[in-house]
């Protein structure tokens, strides 16, 4: 893996995941999620249904395509909840924010020419990509935060063991390898053919999470 895909899969890299918990804390206000035995099955759902769309675009937007604007249209059409895509946003910008210092580069000033707050995947693949890595780099990236995320906030909401939770993200491991190949398999694909998996789960999660976040204090914005 390049070690620019390092670098953003870190949890230190100031993009402000950490305040993102991939609808977990919706899910364990439900007492969908109670303890370390709900949270495997949790973490590998949302891997296969919105990391998967993550890491399809993130490998596609590593191949620093022209229409930046075609690409984010499409990952917005594919991202059905409007509290999704807000929040797909604000990790974008502010994982932006940092990569335009890491890696300044004349096509990261177009994409945000044309798009002045990308979403997270596409912000992902075009860090990835100006770097030197991979579509699959960059979609292993993209999976890979879209559990390493909720693993971590699993910790802070229901006080888990940290090694507990990290030996259920290295149990992906096999799984996250598969996907990162499929979706670079799929990089090259014009912007409206790229696969479109998704979880209605997840979605309402996010919806109930947003009204729920007006109404009260909440540890995560999503």
């Amino acid at each position: 893996m390049d070690i620019s895909a390092l670098v953003l899969a870190d949890s230190r890299y100031p993009g402000g995941g950490h305040v993102h918990s991939g609808g977990l804390e919706e899910a364990v206000s439900r007492g969908l999620v109670r303890g370390e035995r709900e949270l495997p099955g949790f973490l590998l759902g949302r891997l296969r249904t919105a990391g998967e769309l993550a890491a399809v675009f993130a490998a596609a937007a590593a191949l620093l395509p022209t229409d930046w604007a075609g690409l984010d249209a499409e990952l917005d059409a594919r991202t059905p909840s409007p509290a999704q895509r807000i929040a797909s946003r604000a990790q974008g910008r502010g994982t932006m924010r940092a990569g335009v210092r890491a890696w300044p580069s004349p096509v990261l000033d177009a994409l945000l020419t044309a798009v002045p707050r990308p979403h997270h995947p596409i912000t992902l693949g075009a860090l990835t990509g100006v770097a030197g890595g991979t579509p699959a780099d960059a979609a292993a990236v993209a999976g890979y935060l879209a559990v390493s995320g909720p693993a971590s906030a699993a910790v802070r909401l229901l006080g888990l063991d940290p090694f507990a939770v990290n030996a259920m993200v290295a149990d992906l491991s096999a799984e996250l390898r598969a996907q990162a190949t499929r979706a670079a398999a799929t990089a090259a694909l014009p912007a409206a053919d790229l696969p479109a998996p998704g979880s209605p789960g997840l979605d309402l999660l996010a919806e109930s999470h947003a009204r729920h976040h007006k109404e009260e204090v909440r540890l995560f914005a999503s």
